[in-house]
């Protein structure tokens, strides 16, 4: 697929936990590979740096200390980070600056349903948050399918429908 023929996917499953006081942003999406294979792409820094939000400074598939910079354009924001938990290729929990993301991978068939959980400071924050991390699972399927179109994060995923997902996702969640 050419970048500029890329177009966002339907949208994903979505929820949105309280959790003390903080929320959980809970999206669930269905992939056509294995969960070893998606594993990879959720650990690898090389895979990571080819549809994440953030670049990896080492692979995130074993416990401790780790750096997840931000990219935006030009600009990168590094961050500290911990991998809490590292089952592969089951559950990679990690932190990310103050949020805390956990990774659930479940074998359906010869695909996976993944389920990731996002804290967030404000329950109004989800819809955005997930219609970023919708484009980048998105760019991640393409990248799993072996058809990759590149990182799609920061002010460029406006280009790419952020917005629209951003207002369909606050739309779902107001339904909850």
């Amino acid at each position: 697929m050419q970048r500029d023929d890329f177009r966002p996917g339907p949208l994903a499953d979505v929820d949105r936990v309280p959790v003390d006081d903080r929320w959980d942003l809970v999206l669930v999406r269905e992939l056509r590979h294995p969960p070893e294979k998606v594993w990879a792409a959720l650990t690898d820094p090389g895979q990571l740096a080819q549809w994440a939000p953030f670049l990896a400074d080492r692979d995130l598939g074993r416990p401790g200390e780790a750096m997840l910079s931000t990219v935006d354009g030009d600009r990168t924001h590094p961050a500290p980070a911990t991998v809490l938990r590292a089952d592969r290729p089951i559950v990679l929990e990690h932190t990310w600056g103050d949020g805390l993301l956990r990774w659930d991978l479940d074998r359906t068939g010869a695909g996976t349903t993944l389920t990731l959980r996002h804290r967030i400071d404000r329950p109004d924050l989800a819809p955005m948050v997930a219609a970023g991390w919708h484009l980048c699972l998105d760019v991640a399927g393409h990248l799993l399918d072996g058809d990759p179109v590149g990182p799609i994060r920061g002010a460029e995923a406006k280009d790419f429908g952020w917005a629209e997902l951003r207002d369909a996702y606050a739309e779902r969640l107001d339904r909850r």
